[in-house]
C-alpha cells in the first residue's frame, strides 16, 4: 500500500502556470485543480513521497490562498485562481466549512517533515487568522452551517453534495485536530501561552462533540444537529481515531462496526452512513458517490476503531481493500461492480495513517 500510494502521488503530478508542483486528487484528467484536503490527506499517509521543496511550495500556495475574509480554499486552479466553494465555486453561498482546518493541517505536516522554522514564522499569523474565522456556534463552539432555505455553505468536502445544517460533526472534528496542530506550531515558536489556549480550545470543542452528537442508544455520532442528522460512519470512526470519543464511546463505535459490518463495508471500503440509510438532503442520487457508495478514504480510521473489539476483522478489512486495489485500482469509490476514478490519491494514502496508528497501539507505542 505504501508503494502504491507513492506511485500514484508521483504519477499525479502537474505543473501550475507559475511552476509550482501540484498534485490533484487523481492520476490523469478528472479533477483539474490542486485540491487542499486531498493533498492534506496524502501528507498524512505518505508525506515521504514529496521533496521538501514541493512541500514548502504547496504550503505557501495554500496559505497565500487564504481569503480576505479568512477563509481557506477548496482548491487552487492551475492558473493560480483560488476557489473557495466546491464545484469550482458553484456550490453554496459561502466558502466551504473545512478550508481553514485543512490549511492548518498542510502547514503542520509540512513543518513536521521539514522543520523549516523560517516558514513557520512566515505563516503562523495567517494560520491563526484563518482559524479565528471558522464559523461556529457561540453556544456550543461547534462548526456551524446556517439553517435556512438557501444553501449557506458546503460541509466537509467528502460530503460536499450533502446539505448539512446546524452544528456539524465532521468539520468540528477537523477543528479539534487543527487546533491541536496550531498549538504544536505555536509551541515550536516558543509562544507557550497561545499554544495552551489553542490546546484548551481543542479540548472544549471535543467535549461539545461528545455531548451534542453522541447517540448512546445506537453507538454512533450523528452528522449534524438540524438537517442531515443521520448517523455518521466516517465521522464516528474519525472521532475514535482522534481520541475525541471517550473510551466507552470508542468501544461502542467499534462494536457497531463489527455488528453491522456487512451493511457498511464492501471490499474493505466504507459507506458514509449505516446500511440502507441515505442522506436527508443531498444533490446526489442514491447508491452513488457520497450517498451510498463505498470509499477507501476512511478505512484507516474505520479499522482503528474496529480493532478495539475485533483485531482479526480489522486486519481482514485492510487485506480486502488492498486485494481490491490490486484487482481494479485504488478508486475514488465503488459499489457493486461499478468503479469510479481508479488511481485516486486519498484512497491509497490516507488509510496508511490509521493502519499505522492501529499497529502502533497494539505494540504499546
Amino acid at each position: 500500500l505504501e508503494k502504491e500510494a507513492d506511485r500514484i502521488i508521483r504519477a499525479s503530478g502537474r505543473t501550475m502556470d507559475d511552476g509550482t508542483a501540484a498534485f490533484p486528487p487523481q492520476v490523469g484528467i478528472g479533477y483539474e485543480a490542486f485540491w487542499l484536503r486531498d493533498y492534506a490527506y496524502t501528507l498524512e499517509g505518505s508525506i515521504s513521497s514529496y521533496s521538501n521543496k514541493e512541500l514548502v511550495d504547496a504550503c505557501r500556495l495554500f496559505v497565500d490562498g487564504i481569503g480576505e475574509d479568512g477563509a481557506g480554499v477548496d482548491c487552487v486552479k492551475f492558473d493560480g485562481a483560488c476557489v473557495y466553494k466546491p464545484g469550482y465555486g458553484s456550490m453554496g453561498e459561502n466558502p466551504v466549512a473545512d478550508g481553514s482546518q485543512f490549511t492548518v493541517s498542510v502547514a503542520w505536516h509540512t513543518y513536521q517533515e521539514t522543520e523549516n522554522i523560517e516558514l513557520l514564522q512566515e505563516i503562523i499569523e495567517h494560520l491563526i487568522r484563518t482559524m479565528n474565522e471558522v464559523v461556529r456556534n457561540p453556544d456550543s463552539g461547534l462548526v456551524h452551517i446556517r439553517a435556512s432555505d438557501s444553501w449557506d455553505r458546503c460541509p466537509y468536502g467528502f460530503t460536499d453534495t450533502i446539505r448539512k445544517q446546524g452544528d456539524v460533526l465532521f468539520c468540528s472534528l477537523l477543528y479539534v485536530q487543527a487546533s491541536r496542530q496550531l498549538s504544536d506550531m505555536l509551541s515550536a515558536l516558543g509562544r507557550k501561552a497561545e499554544a495552551q489556549r489553542w490546546r484548551a480550545e481543542a479540548e472544549d470543542v471535543a467535549a461539545s462533540v461528545r455531548g451534542v452528537f453522541w447517540d448512546s442508544e445506537v453507538g454512533l455520532f450523528r452528522a449534524a444537529t438540524t438537517v442531515c442528522r443521520e448517523h455518521d460512519i466516517w465521522g464516528s470512526a474519525f472521532a475514535v481515531y482522534l481520541g475525541v470519543a471517550d473510551r466507552r464511546q470508542s468501544r461502542a463505535v467499534g462494536g457497531y462496526f463489527k455488528k453491522h459490518y456487512s451493511d457498511i463495508v464492501q471490499k474493505g471500503q466504507v459507506r458514509h452512513l449505516p446500511g440502507g440509510v441515505y442522506w436527508e438532503k443531498t444533490a446526489c442520487g442514491r447508491d452513488t458517490y457520497q450517498n451510498g457508495a463505498y470509499w477507501a478514504t476512511p478505512t484507516g480510521w474505520f479499522v482503528y476503531a474496529l480493532d478495539l473489539v475485533d483485531p482479526a476483522l480489522a486486519d481482514q478489512t485492510v487485506i480486502d481493500m488492498v486485494a481490491d486495489f490490486k484487482k481494479g485500482g485504488a478508486c475514488e469509490w465503488i459499489i457493486g461492480e461499478r468503479r469510479q476514478l481508479p488511481q485516486y490519491l486519498a484512497s491509497a494514502s490516507l488509510p496508511l495513517a490509521g493502519i499505522r496508528a492501529m499497529l502502533e497501539r497494539r505494540d504499546g507505542r
